[in-house]
């Protein structure tokens, strides 16, 4: 046995008491029993489970992350791969590019420069994959009107957010789409012909809008379709076509071809017969009644207008007949009938003054100061002029006031240039007194009689005795 170990073996052991003594602790503290509870096995587990659970939250996921670091655009276009649908991802990307190159085009100052970038429109994106998708499925199903009803529904949406380039795309992809949609594919096709030719019209395309209404009116005639309006699209196409025509008619007469705007003038009243509307087929008659009549052929106009005459006269249509009235008696002049124009326009005051149209009594005063000016009665011309001056004056129209007030002037001096000329012409002593007295003060004395003549006379010479001492007073001073 070694030295230390027969060492450690000589020494005694230390009893248990003697260890409680050499001990810092007091002796009540010993042995005290621990104050917390040991959880029971099933709380333990519970409690490993808890906090597995929470771990495994708090771990991030690779797609988490992927969705974090990439844009918007990026991730939609990895889910639409995901999923399958290869086609609206190729039309999705596609469309991007598109809108973004025309947005760089247009540059700055233009409208959809005030724009994000499409790839930046979160709600846009959110659209397009949506419906995108939809109609893919419903494709490779067969079902191409569920394909058309989704791309409608992009284009329609598109067309409430303004964003007519994506719109008119769809329209199109409609149309492509409604001729693959059999049997009963005629009316998605009217009706996508009409949406494009609405498109065309917006941009100022009428040729083309003309065109498409043109199929769209086809497809129509004899059918009972409706919109959701409950209107027949027969009905609708008469409508668009009519307003096509005249505009095109506007523009041949702005561009002095005459012919071609009669032409499409007579297409547009023809339409309008064919849609069954007498409003409408009222509105197309004055425009062809004032389209001849613009390009110099009034007996034309007359004709016209005396078949909307008796349309009018049909559905007591007042404001019709005053329309009519006043475009008869315009071509009346023109053919040298000025005692018929004159009755034709007395009838119009009389129906303005019946339905209180204070807009056509102005009218209608004007044209009869115009024609008895023209007629050498401006005395005649005066007051009808003064009476529409003071209508224009109840309206508080600044622009109706001033022509009334040119007019009154015009007549006003014609009225008076003869007594002028007459006075200039005889020289007399009396006569040049009134041409002085007419200089100075502008009161219209040229037919007055020799008394009043007098009188006024006496009248000027104490004004002008006032005026003088006025005069020398403020020298004086």
């Amino acid at each position: 046995m070694p030295l230390v170990e027969k060492q450690y073996a000589k020494r005694a052991q230390p009893t248990l008491q003697e260890h409680g003594q050499n001990c810092d602790f007091p002796q009540s503290k010993q042995f005290q029993r621990p104050t917390t509870r040991v959880p029971p096995r099933k709380e333990r587990i519970a409690e490993a489970n808890r906090l597995e659970a929470r771990h495994k939250s708090l771990k991030v996921s690779k797609k988490v992350i992927n969705d974090y670091r990439n844009s918007y655009r990026h991730n939609i276009c990895i889910d639409m791969l995901q999923q399958g649908y290869h086609k609206s991802f190729s039309e999705f990307t596609t469309l991007i590019l598109y809108w973004n190159a025309v947005r760089e085009n247009a540059g700055p100052g233009s409208d959809i420069w005030m724009e994000e970038p499409l790839n930046k429109q979160l709600n846009k994106l959110d659209h397009l994959q949506y419906f995108l998708t939809r109609a893919e499925a419903a494709e490779r199903a067969g079902l191409f009107e569920e394909v058309y009803n989704n791309q409608l529904s992009l284009a329609c949406y598109f067309k409430k957010v303004a964003d007519k380039l994506l719109s008119d795309h769809f329209f199109e992809s409609c149309l492509s789409t409604s001729k693959m949609i059999v049997p009963c594919g005629g009316q998605k096709m009217a009706e996508a012909n009409a949406n494009i030719g609405t498109a065309c019209e917006e941009k100022g395309e009428l040729g083309k809008a003309a065109e498409h209404y043109e199929i769209f009116h086809q497809l129509t005639i004899g059918k009972t379709w409706q919109d959701e309006n409950c209107c027949l699209h027969f009905t609708h196409a008469c409508t668009n076509l009519w307003r096509i025509y005249t505009s095109l008619a506007d523009e041949k007469l702005e561009n002095a071809q005459d012919k071609e705007a009669r032409d499409f003038l007579r297409k547009a009243y023809d339409i309008a017969r064919e849609g069954g509307d007498k409003k409408l087929e009222l509105a197309a008659l004055y425009r062809v009644a004032l389209g001849y009549l613009s390009t110099g052929d009034p007996e034309r106009a007359i004709t016209y207008l005396q078949t909307y005459l008796e349309l009018s006269s049909s559905i007591d249509d007042d404001a019709g007949l005053g329309k009519a009235y006043e475009a008869l008696a315009m071509a009346l002049l023109s053919t040298g009938n000025p005692s018929e124009a004159l009755e034709y326009l007395k009838t119009f005051l009389g129906l303005a003054e019946k339905s209180g149209d204070k807009l056509s009594l102005i009218d209608a005063c004007r044209f009869l100061g115009i024609m008895y000016n023209n007629l050498g009665q401006y005395d005649v011309a005066c007051e009808y002029i003064w009476r529409g001056y003071e209508i224009a004056m109840t309206l508080g129209d600044l622009h109706l006031v001033e022509i009334m007030q040119v007019h009154h002037g015009i007549y006003k001096a014609h009225m008076m240039m003869t007594s002028y000329c007459h006075h200039v012409e005889a020289a007399g002593h009396v006569n040049l007194e009134r041409l002085v007295t007419w200089k100075d003060s502008r009161l219209d004395m040229f037919n007055v009689s020799k008394a009043e003549d007098a009188t006024a006379n006496r009248l000027f010479d104490r004004r002008s005795i006032v005026e003088t001492k006025i005069a020398f007073d403020e020298t004086a001073d």
